[in-house]
């Protein structure tokens, strides 16, 4: 099936909802009812040949089948099986030295119905045990069912990998091993931020803060998250890889990644004071700074305020004053959830639009303004924000817009060692129509609104706006023009709002007889014929490709879609549409225009062919 025939399969399924949690995607075709059925019927445990348990499966590098990391591993399946469902509770260490995914697991299970999202119930170590689980996943767009056995890596009788600290419980590690098998390897998990895991977990949108150079109303604002119940986390940069993991006197962890669990005001000798509540994935190691467990400033807090907030155990759990978390911390992240992750009435929700779309050689990979020969060929999107805010937390009226925009196969591309695209956007003000492209006249002569602070080659770059009401048109591009590459466009606003592709429509006037008018013709264009033309009256392609460009501008016009077809089908290497091949193109779209008037005799702008017609279309 070609790519096209993939792309408009896709969107067919979309619209039918699959794709969605409810109707996740079968990760590389395998049902998992399917496969667990027939593996009780055979009174067998399952055995996953997509994800092998070998070292190719462990990863590429450092952990690649030559790796002396990778000798000496065995993959085991659970022999003690515990009697709950026991991912709540765990606490594990990740033997890579990276905690990113921890603290995205942690924040999960914090929320039962975000987790059963992701962990479909109904699984069991005992219950018609076949070594067969599930897991799904938020990846690009669509939500995917991860099938996999449960042969989880160890070494002399330990997991490699996540573990936890009950040696009984065995679900995060086959939570990892499903995130594994996603990404490619286990080492393809190495190194990242929270947001990633967060934002596969939940499908919300990923937003980071350098705390030294955060907003001021920066409290309000995770107050505000914390009400929506949107995951947090934060982490201490390092200088050295020496650092990682090191200990400070107040007993934090550098270069590890913590979960944000509240942000709440307690008065305090007459004062109010900001608390901020933190959990170490770990189970343990805790901050014993002002407002730790036990701590003096306690004792100045009313009996029923401190009844609310306070509790004494070493969990991994504990308070600090929001002074000392910036003062102390490096970076805040937050995800901020679609609207359909949680049911409760109580929770307020974003308004949520999403996008897909392609960095395509020779149509639509324009490069950043940078490139002002090409970025307006970029892919274009408006946003229409007509109602402000009802509670800013900053005090400012406006319209708040959240804009993410991700590169599809981050990981799985680094694995072949491919550079990610330096990707960013811009936004443009604008009022007209929303059914065409807008082009240089628009775009280079007016300065942009908004946009991205710098173009990054992380998997994604995401920005909030606050923005006065209006029509705006949001431009994804990479840096560079001509990098070919996929993405995701995602837009969260506070209200309701209106969000669509901004491309031309597709028309043709099929019946109107080609009429070249005098301003048509090159002055010497006659004088030219005559003299070259002879007996056969031929011209060169150059004379003729001008008239024909004059005739087919006022006939036909393409959406980006069809031009990237078009390119495909009829350029060269080096994106050149030939002469021989533009004629053709140009005979062939005539006729397909034709074909389609002929079958949509009511004007609706659709057809239906039966297998009979549409065998004959394709093939004539």
């Amino acid at each position: 099936m070609s790519n096209i025939a993939k792309v408009l399969s896709r969107r067919q399924e979309r619209g039918e909802g699959v794709g969605t949690n409810k109707k996740a995607i079968p990760f590389k075709k395998q049902d998992y009812q399917s496969l667990k059925q027939e593996c009780l019927a055979k009174r067998t445990l399952f055995c996953d040949p997509t994800f092998p348990a070998e070292s190719s499966s462990l990863g590429y590098n450092e952990l690649g089948p030559q790796s002396p990391n990778a000798r000496g591993v065995q993959w085991k399946r659970p022999k003690v099986l515990p009697c709950v469902f026991a991912l709540l509770c765990f606490a594990f260490r990740w033997s890579l030295g990276d905690c990113w995914l921890l603290a995205a697991i942690a924040s999960l299970t914090l929320e039962n119905e975000i987790l059963e999202r992701v962990v479909p119930p109904g699984q069991s170590f005992k219950e018609n045990y076949a070594g067969i689980f599930h897991f799904q996943f938020w990846q690009y767009g669509e939500w995917v069912d991860v099938v996999i056995d449960d042969r989880l890596p160890t070494r002399d009788g330990r997991l490699l990998f996540v573990h936890s600290a009950e040696r009984s419980e065995y679900w995060s590690a086959l939570f990892e091993k499903a995130y594994a098998k996603l990404n490619g390897s286990y080492e393809a998990l190495a190194g990242g931020l929270s947001n990633e895991g967060f934002e596969d977990f939940t499908g919300g949108i990923a937003e980071m803060y350098v705390l030294n150079k955060a907003p001021p109303h920066l409290f309000k604002l995770m107050q505000k998250a914390l009400r929506r119940r949107s995951l947090m986390g934060c982490s201490i940069n390092i200088t050295s890889s020496h650092e990682s993991e090191a200990k400070t006197s107040l007993k934090l962890v550098k270069g590890h990644a913590y979960s944000i669990t509240g942000a709440e005001e307690v008065h305090s000798s007459g004062r109010l004071v900001q608390l901020v509540r933190i959990r170490n994935p770990w189970g343990q190691v805790e901050w014993i700074g002002p407002w730790s467990d036990n701590s003096k400033e306690w004792n100045s807090v009313q009996p029923a305020e401190k009844a609310k907030l306070f509790h004494s155990a070493e969990d991994g759990e504990f308070w600090m004053a929001y002074s000392d978390f910036m003062q102390h911390f490096s970076l805040l992240e937050i995800c901020n959830l679609t609207p359909d992750t949680l049911s409760s009435e109580n929770v307020s929700r974003w308004n949520y639009s999403q996008f897909e779309g392609d960095w395509r050689v020779g149509s639509t990979a324009g490069g950043c303004r940078n490139n002002p020969a090409t970025f307006c060929s970029n892919p274009q999107f408006v946003i229409k924000l007509d109602e402000e805010d009802d509670d800013p937390h900053d005090g400012e009226n406006g319209c708040t817009i959240l804009v993410g925009l991700m590169q599809k196969d981050f990981r799985k591309d680094r694995q072949f060692g491919r550079d990610p695209n330096i990707i960013g956007f811009t936004i443009y003000k604008f009022k007209g129509r929303n059914n065409i492209h807008l082009g240089p006249d628009v775009l280079l002569r007016q300065r942009s609104t908004a946009g991205t602070k710098a173009f990054t080659g992380l998997r994604e770059v995401s920005e909030r706006f606050k923005l006065p009401p209006g029509e705006y048109v949001i431009i994804p591009s990479t840096f560079e023009a001509h990098r070919k590459g996929s993405f995701i466009l995602r837009v969260f606003t506070e209200k309701e709002a209106t969000a669509s592709l901004m491309d031309t429509e597709i028309r043709a006037d099929v019946n109107k007889k080609p009429h070249i008018s005098k301003s048509d013709e090159d002055p010497g264009f006659k004088q030219l014929f005559n003299q070259f033309a002879g007996n056969d009256s031929e011209v060169s392609v150059f004379e003729l490709k001008q008239v024909l460009d004059s005739v087919i501008s006022k006939r036909f016009q393409l959406n980006n879609d069809v031009l990237q077809v078009v390119i495909s089908r009829y350029a060269n290497q080096q994106y050149v549409i030939d002469f021989d091949s533009f004629v053709g193109c140009l005979i062939r779209l005539e006729m397909l225009f034709k074909m389609f008037k002929t079958f949509d005799k009511k004007n609706t702008g659709k057809i239906e062919l039966d297998i009979l017609q549409w065998l004959c279309l394709a093939l004539s």
